[in-house]
């Protein structure tokens, strides 16, 4: 194996017309109570939202998926989970979200690293997969 199949980094963005607190606000549903499958079947994620929050997918009766941990979260402008994410395998991953006022409306940028055996299908659909939540992200602001 080599570094590029060990690694995976990814960064995508969208621009919102809409207030940065807003778009912050539908970033954090998103990840949690929104979620949903490229499909748009609902996916019940929780985010905790503080420092050292968990983020997970809960599927009752005390069975779930753990998927990260908040590691930085400064409202409006910023959200980091670090975890095994959706790789149910060996990987460590980080997703940054990052938003920035523009124009009177708001850029969200998105990047997602991660290292470890990354099966080739999670490193193809994470593109689609998170483009998918950035356009969600911005039709419930809009």
């Amino acid at each position: 194996m080599n570094l590029e199949e060990l690694t995976l980094d990814i960064e995508q963005h969208i621009d919102v017309n809409a207030p940065i607190g807003e778009v912050f606000d539908g970033v954090v549903k998103q990840f949690g109570e929104r979620s949903a499958t490229p499909d748009g079947s609902p996916m019940p994620l929780v985010l905790e939202e503080f420092p050292g929050g968990r983020w997970f997918r809960d599927l009752g009766g005390n069975t779930g998926h753990f998927w990260g941990t908040v590691q930085v979260i400064k409202p409006p402008q910023l959200l980091e989970i670090s975890g095994p994410m959706f790789m149910s395998y060996p990987a460590a991953n980080h997703i940054q979200v990052r938003l920035e006022e523009q124009g009177g409306g708001t850029r969200v940028t998105l990047r997602h690293r991660a290292l470890g055996l990354i099966e080739e299908n999670h490193r193809t659909g994470v593109n689609s997969g998170w483009q998918n939540y950035l356009v969600r992200i911005k039709s419930h602001c809009e």
